[in-house]
Order: structure tokens, then sequence, then C-alpha cells
């Protein structure tokens, strides 16, 4: 199971938020970019890069600090956020990113997903980010009728790279990743599936790869606040 180090993007600065909420900020570090080297030098093997800000405006704004984190790093990086048409897509594909993730216009927009994937085929991921089971989209800041079951097995046959399935109850509060809600969408589809929100200890890493269907997991505010020493998490995940 891969072990993806979150680095949040808002304002130019590496944040965390508490359930998604742009007002519940804690910044973690000015300069991502050192950040994302600190995570490098610890073994990752992947960066998750958010662009908060532009899952909000619905088009990138922190693109400078996501191409500084590119300049900087060997490792892939996946990004997230305000990414919601082919040309951003290709741009930031171009510029280096292993892998794009769409959210919104996974809802709004399938056919886009579909196009995407097959035009960049494994460099294209969907990011479900559910409350209560039920899709949300803009930032999260939209609530939405769909069920994130029912949207990842819809695109089963798309060809996308994975899937990152949020509860955006657990994320950025500490309290443990919804294990069982991830392992039944793991099971649900053929696409490999990627555990965030919530993960705040090597437990939470151990019980998700013990489930034996999920492909990886994202932490945040536990690499920053101490609670999971990353070499460890990383040379535990591998054993």
């Amino acid at each position: 199971m891969i072990l993806y180090p979150a680095i949040d993007l808002k304002d130019g600065q590496a944040v965390r938020l508490v359930h998604g909420d742009m007002d519940q900020t804690t910044v973690f570090n000015d300069d991502p970019a050192a950040q994302a080297k600190d995570f490098v030098a610890a073994g990752c093997e992947w960066l998750h890069l958010v662009d908060l800000n532009g899952a909000f405006a619905g088009e990138p704004v922190n693109a400078a600090p996501v191409e500084a984190i590119l300049k900087a790093c060997a490792v892939p990086a996946q990004l997230g956020g305000g990414i919601r048409d082919m040309a951003t897509i290709e741009r930031w594909l171009d510029k280096g990113l292993a892998r794009v993730i769409l959210g919104t216009v996974a809802v709004e927009n399938p056919d886009l997903v579909r196009d995407a994937a097959r035009a960049f085929p494994g460099q294209v991921a969907v990011g479900l980010d559910a409350r209560n089971g039920f899709v949300a989209t803009k930032g999260w800041a939209e609530e939405t009728d769909v069920q994130v079951t029912d949207l990842a097995k819809s695109f089963e046959d798309a060809g996308i790279a994975a899937i990152i399935y949020t509860d955006i109850l657990r994320d950025g509060a500490m309290k443990g990743p919804n294990i069982d809600a991830t392992a039944d969408l793991a099971r649900a589809v053929d696409i490999p599936v990627i555990a965030s929100g919530g993960v705040s200890s090597l437990g939470d890493l151990q019980a998700l790869k013990s489930t034996g269907v999920i492909s990886g997991a994202i932490s945040g505010r536990a690499l920053y606040d101490g609670a999971i020493d990353l070499e460890q998490a990383l040379s535990a995940l591998k054993s």
C-alpha cells in the first residue's frame, strides 16, 4: 500500500483544514516546495497535492507553488483542485504532473473524465469526496444526491488510474479514517481505491492495509503534527 503525504495549498502556503472548512485553517509551512523535499527525503514514493483555492474557484490558483514542487522533487505527484477542462489537464501533465485528480467534473461532466482517461492513460484519477455517503463538490461546499458507490461504478469502464475516496467528516479531524466505507467501495469496483481523510496514526495505516483491498492512503495533518513518523510508516507498509 502506497502512502501519499499530502500538501494542501491555500494562498501559496501548505495548510490543513478541518472538515474542508476554509475558515478552519492551520498553516504548516510557508514554503510548500521545502515541505515536499522533506517528504521526499524521508523516502516517500508519491506526493498528493491539492489546490484548495482552485477547488472553490474552478480553476488553478496555486500554480506557482505546485510548479515549484514539481521542479524540486523527482517523485511523481498527483494534483486535485480546480481541474475542470481538458486544456487544464493537458497543461498540468505537460508541466510534469504524473496524475490529475478530477472531482467536481466527475459529477458535472463525466464525459470529460472518460475523454481524459482515454487521452492520458494512467494519468487521470477521480476524487470522490463524500459526506454521509453522498458526493460533495466545489471544494466540498455543495452536496449532491449522488451516492459514492454509484458514481464509482459508473467509471468502471473508463480506464481511470485510481479513485481517491475522502470522508469529509474525518478529514483533518485526527479521528481515524472510515475504514469500512473505504474498503466497501474498494470491493465494489475494480479500480484501485486510495483512502483519504482522518488517517492519524500508524495503526490507521496498518488497518487500511490489512483490508487487503485498499491500494493507498493519504495523510497530511498527522505527518505535520508528528503523530505519524513518515520514515517509520513507509517502512511498516513495505513489510
